[in-house]
């Protein structure tokens, strides 16, 4: 972000500075490279990088905010067409001030602001840094003492839940062994009451007939007496 400046502003107003401004953007556009006063190539220079920003987003949303400010169709187009592609590996600093001389007559000081269109060459990594990169992806990384603590807490606490649902799961399969010990055995005893109370009233049931034949011998012995 720009940084706000303080004082007077360039020209008249805000109007003339707006103005004053894009002409010197459509003048750096145009020719890559312009001297001017030290204070307006200061003034240009994130206004220049702004619209460069633009450039390289290429759209045609961009293209119109790039024309609103500069009203110049050909500075416009050589920024898109031209300058755009030359800065597109560039992130940022697409502008170089270099002071020339002081001006006769005020003897204000001026500069020269020109566009880098220098292709961008990545730097070289030291030695230094590589070597303590490699050295750091050598060494296992230490974890603090908290953090260990808390592992072991976290293995003790699971090895005492496996052991407790083992234990659980050998208590359930006695119960259930015992259960079916438990019927197998009954299962032959009941059988034994079963058949004895079958036996019983088989042996109930013999026994109720030579009971009714006994009262009917006798009533026959009865009548043989009284012919007597």
């Amino acid at each position: 972000m720009p940084k706000p400046t303080k004082g007077p502003r360039l020209g008249g107003g805000p109007a003339h500075e707006r103005l004053l401004l894009a002409n010197l953007a459509v003048a750096l556009f145009t020719h890559k490279s312009i001297e001017t006063t030290e204070t307006k190539a200061k003034r240009l220079r994130p206004l220049a990088e702004r619209l460069v920003t633009f450039g390289k987003r290429g759209d045609l949303h961009a293209r119109r905010r790039v024309l609103g400010i500069l009203r110049n169709k050909d500075a416009t187009h050589e920024l898109f067409a031209v300058i755009a592609p030359q800065v597109e590996l560039r992130e940022g600093g697409y502008t170089r001030i270099t002071k020339t001389r002081f001006r006769k007559g005020d003897n204000a000081s001026m500069a020269q602001i020109e566009l880098v269109l220098e292709p961008v060459n990545p730097k070289p990594k030291s030695a230094k840094k590589t070597a303590a990169a490699a050295a750091a992806a050598a060494v296992p990384a230490v974890k603090p003492v908290a953090a260990v603590a808390a592992e072991d807490a976290e293995a003790a606490t699971e090895v005492l839940d496996n052991e407790s649902n083992t234990v659980e799961t050998v208590a359930t399969a006695e119960t259930v062994v015992e259960t079916e010990f438990v019927d197998n055995v009954e299962a032959p005893e009941v059988a034994e009451v079963e058949e004895a109370d079958e036996a019983a009233e088989v042996a109930a049931g013999d026994a109720t007939p030579e009971a009714d034949a006994a009262p009917d011998a006798a009533d026959d012995a009865a009548p043989e007496g009284d012919e007597k």
